[in-house]
């Protein structure tokens, strides 16, 4: 795994897992193996990641995984260095986040080079994952689809109930599984029309770092990326939803995403809680406030194992997580392959 560490990890040691990194290589061209999902959930959101923080060696560790992954499937490398986005950050004094591991906050420094004049305590160097599959089509090759997920949690925290560690399986390794398993069923097949990029996002339980710096340092210029697809907290059922296999979109009246995805046949509907504004709560507003059409993805039923040690892989239905998987590579190949997505009167955010 030493081989996937940026110049910026290179310090961390990566300890061994308890289960073996290489996840199922069936394939799952329109068929997501429960078995893999699991697997991949299960490394993702072990006590050896120590909760994913950002700037911590379980997020190495995380993020060495997701471009092991990306590897293994053949797809193109789309970061600074290799997979990897270095991301400069520092830690600030304010609060970052409601939850026992949220701790202090950060803040994006404006260059990598800034990073030497930041006190080493105060030091926040982590990655973004990069991933890129190229367009086949010579129309809309030049169009880009971002899907992402982000990769880190909050960390080892105030103990509940003996336990202090947050291991984030819904929040968000259910998201990077997902986003996992699309790059893979995309990589297996037909190469897509428009240019598809995976982005595993990291600090975004401190304000969403990881991704507002892409958007300044993109794989592709941002006025060829036309749409962008998060997926967040997958794990379990809500039954406002429609209950097991199905999703909610963020702002599904905001464009014509949420048609195009429920008319191709994506188990998908609107958000059954518009009052919690979870469209402006996740890594697709950054993209949003700059003009491109993006929605988040997600079955989050409101549990309340939210921001919680008791967030473990125990707690994930895998058979719904699975029937979203499906649901969410489907939803890909038609933004990838079908109509331009546009944004409807009074949809986007300013």
């Amino acid at each position: 795994m030493k081989r996937f560490l940026c110049p910026l990890l290179a310090g961390v040691v990566l300890a061994p897992l308890a289960i073996p990194l290489v996840v199922s290589s069936d394939d799952v061209q329109g068929r997501v193996d429960v078995a893999s999902v699991r697997a991949a959930l299960s490394i993702l959101a072990a006590d050896s990641m120590n909760g994913r923080r950002t700037g911590s060696p379980g997020s190495a560790m995380a993020a060495a995984y997701i471009a092991s992954q990306l590897e293994r499937f053949g797809v193109e490398p789309a970061g600074d260095s290799g997979f990897f986005q270095r991301v400069p950050m520092a830690r600030a004094t304010r609060r970052g986040r409601a939850g026992g591991g949220g701790g202090r906050g950060a803040m994006l420094l404006p260059t990598l080079s800034d990073l030497d004049t930041v006190p080493a305590s105060r030091r926040l160097a982590d990655v973004n994952v990069i991933g890129i599959i190229r367009g086949s089509d010579e129309t809309l090759a030049d169009e880009t689809v971002v899907v992402g997920a982000h990769h880190d949690h909050v960390g080892v925290g105030r103990p509940v109930d003996g336990d202090s560690i947050y291991n984030g399986a819904d929040d968000d390794a259910s998201g990077v599984v997902a986003v996992l398993e699309i790059a893979r069923a995309l990589a297996a097949g037909s190469a897509p029309s428009r240019t598809v990029v995976f982005l595993f996002s990291t600090g975004e339980e401190l304000g969403l770092l990881g991704t507002q710096w892409y958007l300044q340092h993109p794989a592709v210029p941002l006025d060829q990326t036309v749409a962008d697809l998060q997926v967040e907290m997958i794990g379990r059922p809500d039954s406002l939803a429609g209950g097991a296999g199905y999703a909610w979109l963020t702002g599904f009246e905001r464009s014509t995403m949420g048609r195009l995805l429920r008319d191709g046949g994506v188990n998908v509907v609107s958000d059954p809680r518009p009052e919690m504004n979870f469209f402006m709560r996740s890594d697709n507003a950054p993209f949003a406030f700059r003009g491109i059409p993006a929605h988040t993805l997600s079955s989050y039923n409101m549990h309340e194992d939210y921001h919680s040690p008791s967030d473990e892989v125990e707690r994930v239905d895998f058979r719904h997580m699975t029937m979203v998987i499906e649901s969410a590579v489907r939803a890909v190949e038609l933004l990838a392959n079908g109509e331009r997505v546009r944004w409807l009167p009074g949809g986007r955010p300013e």
